[in-house]
């Protein structure tokens, strides 16, 4: 656990430093960009603020920012982001806080709704434009979806604070609320949505959740989505939080590497995700995509390069007979049980 300030009462930052990262997040990052051939989008978000600047005088269980260090804590985002420009690594967006009502055991900091909008309006948003960095893609509430629309509404409804807004970040933990992600799009049709974390276990029912959550909130006009998290050891950690029961306890996720023998383990989900991520590219536009039998469900995306790929996920337990149909042509398949199978498609 640490910050980029650990100096009690510093307002002007002087003492501000992303040493720490480079030792191995920076690093790391970078040659996760290199692999990319440098399409790698970053976005961050903060978890808590030092704890000097919090009312619990701590990183962990919740508290809030207090009022004297809303400028100071937005003037942390800027120098962050700029500090990471400099080691060459853009940050593409930002959330205004992770989970803004979880007091969790780890490092977490609440926001109502209307302090959100608040320090978006009068601190953060402002603070990022002088800084020439009203570029960066400014996301609310990072928190499920279930309160989504009620946690956005706020802050939407508030011209002056919605005018640096790009849109909302959510997650999946308290249930599906798949409608309500439509609801805010249909509510406010020029902000986006992005998925931000999704834990997650290595096994094939985590999979196949995975595989109908990214369907589904595609097709309600999410724009992305990201499993948490990239890669964890042979004991799925490290957790600095220990091992807290019931929330992430035993966790593991797409990857597995065994710092001692040097293993690497894929686990399903990560072939799942890979049915999405392999053939949905960036910037394809998502396109109508039906079922008419209730044993399946699927999404479609227009690629540049002017091919579809259609994404399918069979919900039963059986073998199930399927057809995928464009433009009065179908392609026939016999489709496994629980699978998620990937069509790509050239229009003629």
């Amino acid at each position: 656990m640490y910050t980029y300030d650990d100096t009690a009462g510093d307002k002007e930052l002087k003492n501000f430093t992303i040493d720490h990262d480079r030792k191995d997040r920076i690093p790391f990052i970078k040659r996760a960009r290199a692999a990319a051939k440098g399409k790698l989008q970053l976005y961050a978000s903060p978890w808590s603020p030092p704890g000097w600047m919090k009312t619990n005088g701590e990183m962990l269980h919740g508290g809030k920012l207090k009022p004297e260090y809303d400028q100071t804590w937005a003037d942390y985002y800027v120098k962050y982001i700029k500090a990471y420009a400099a080691e060459s690594i853009p940050i593409w967006g930002l959330t205004v806080q992770n989970e803004a009502l979880a007091t969790q055991t780890w490092e977490s900091c609440i926001f109502t709704a209307d302090e959100e909008r608040d320090f978006v309006k009068n601190f953060l948003g402002t603070t990022l434009k002088k800084a020439g960095l009203s570029d960066v893609k400014l996301m609310i509430w990072d928190h499920n979806r279930g309160l989504i629309y009620e946690r956005v509404q706020p802050a939407y409804d508030d011209k002056e604070a919605s005018k640096y807004i790009w849109g909302a970040a959510f997650h999946w933990y308290t249930g599906d609320h798949f409608d309500n992600v439509r609801i805010v799009h249909d509510a406010f049709p020029d902000k986006h949505l992005l998925y931000t974390e999704g834990g997650i276990g290595g096994t094939w029912p985590a999979a196949l959740r995975l595989s109908k959550s990214v369907i589904t909130d595609l097709n309600n006009w999410t724009e992305g989505w990201d499993v948490w998290n990239l890669i964890l050891d042979q004991d799925n950690g490290p957790r600095h939080a220990g091992d807290v029961p019931g929330v992430h306890r035993h966790r593991n996720t797409i990857v597995n590497a065994n710092t001692t023998t040097g293993e690497i383990t894929y686990n399903p989900p990560h072939y799942v995700l890979g049915q999405f991520s392999r053939f949905i590219r960036p910037g394809a536009k998502r396109i109508v995509c039906t079922s008419n039998s209730d044993d399946f469900i699927a999404t479609a995306a227009l690629n540049s390069d002017g091919k579809i790929a259609v994404v399918v996920l069979n919900l039963q337990d059986h073998e199930t007979f399927m057809r995928v149909w464009l433009r009065g042509k179908f392609v026939k398949y016999q489709c496994p049980p629980k699978a998620t199978i990937t069509f790509i498609l050239q229009p003629v």
